[in-house]
């Protein structure tokens, strides 16, 4: 973490299933911040599912909406940004959310996120015949990017309360630290 920077939001980014949204509904719960679901945020922009704009529009299509959401968010306050798993891949997309946010990385091994996403249907990129396979996969060349993150979180055996309890209670040190710095 750099010591330097002003958090006003906290950003939760990790492969699809590893919890964001969940965790992030309860973050903001304790925090009193608002919750912004990225991909929540693109279907109501779009008035389709995301899977409807990835087969209609192509993923190219839905990136750019990702990036223009990334920017936008930039002026935002009091926010738990949750974000689609692909969205930190884009490296513009993660120093735009460095500039105001403390990002968590949720981390999940793939056996885990097979088990909470196998009977989903609205995963446009597991639609083929090995979904696990594809999973171990997309992590892997994502793994670079998610790393990134001022802080990795194992949610294997963690329950989304205590995750989001550890994240908040970090979140809270950080801010402390960075207010402490400044006025010293």
């Amino acid at each position: 973490m750099s010591a330097g920077r002003q958090y006003h939001n906290i950003a939760l980014v990790g492969f699809m299933g590893a919890g964001k949204s969940t965790v992030g509904h309860v973050l903001a719960e304790i925090l009193g911040f608002e919750l912004v679901d990225t991909d929540k945020v693109i279907e109501s922009r779009a008035g389709k599912r995301i899977s409807d704009i990835f087969a209609e529009e192509g993923e190219p299509a839905f990136r750019r909406r990702e990036s223009d959401l990334a920017r936008e968010l930039e002026s935002a306050h009091g926010k738990v940004i949750s974000t689609g798993g692909g969205m930190v891949v884009n490296p513009e997309n993660l120093e735009s959310l460095r500039r105001h946010a403390l990002i968590f990385c949720l981390w999940a091994s793939p056996e885990v996120i097979f088990e909470r996403v196998r009977h989903q249907s609205h995963r446009p990129l597991l639609q083929t015949p090995d979904p696990l396979g594809k999973i171990r996969e997309l992590l892997g060349a994502r793994a670079p990017f998610y790393k990134q993150a001022d802080v990795l979180v194992g949610v294997d055996y963690r329950a989304p309360v205590e995750t989001a309890r550890f994240i908040a209670a970090s979140f809270r040190r950080q801010r402390a630290g960075v207010a402490a710095a400044v006025s010293a």
